[in-house]
């Protein structure tokens, strides 16, 4: 280990550690640039000037500005989380997807908004944000649809992996492309007349 990064160099005992209420203030700064100007724009220097921190700072905690927005969305991250068994896979969906955290939540889909376009420019980000943002809910979402499967309301030939996207898919694509917003009767809609006769029984 070099001197410069061993913890029993006097450096190391020296600088601060960034946790705690100022680790908090930095990743708030963070969204609020984000909000202001998207990903493309956010620079760490204008994350510095707007928590009143330097540079340096930040780069003791992150290794660049992927790593930081990252940590500033999750967060502000609700969990989605797969609720009571409510016996049927048309009450499980409206029940998560309705829900904090879900598709009816603004601040969730605002967060989505302000770094959609980096998810296609920015590899590294777009690694991240998948891994950490977006395949805890990708789980959720097939768990419904496993728990369906155990009650027998899933037709045999059901893609379980391709019927867990199609629900946020539609609708995230309504709203960012068509600007329609997500409301709970659009999702009832969605679910009733495309989810439940692709995917159960009938």
């Amino acid at each position: 280990m070099s001197p410069r990064t061993s913890p029993t160099s006097p450096e190391a005992g020296t600088r601060p550690r960034v946790e705690g209420d100022r680790e908090q203030e930095l990743l708030e700064a963070t969204l609020e640039v984000l909000a202001e100007v998207g990903y493309d724009r956010l620079t760490m220097d204008a994350v510095a000037s707007r928590a009143k921190a330097s540079k340096a700072t930040l780069y003791r905690k992150w290794d660049g500005k992927a790593a930081l927005v990252i940590d500033a969305l999750m967060s502000q991250k609700a969990p989605l989380v797969v609720k009571d068994d409510t016996g049927s896979l048309r009450g499980d969906l409206l029940s998560v997807f309705c829900g904090s955290g879900g598709l009816t939540d603004k601040h969730q889909t605002d967060l989505l908004g302000s770094v959609i376009t980096a998810i296609g420019r920015d590899a590294e980000f777009a690694a991240q944000f998948r891994n950490r943002f977006i395949a805890p809910k990708a789980a959720v979402g097939r768990e419904i649809y496993e728990r369906a499967r155990d009650r027998g309301e899933l037709r045999d030939d059901a893609d379980i992996d391709l019927l867990s996207t199609a629900l946020p898919g539609i609708i995230l694509h309504r709203m960012f492309l068509l600007g329609d917003p997500p409301t709970p009767d659009l999702i009832a809609r969605v679910i009733d007349q495309i989810i439940l006769p692709a995917a159960t029984r009938g």
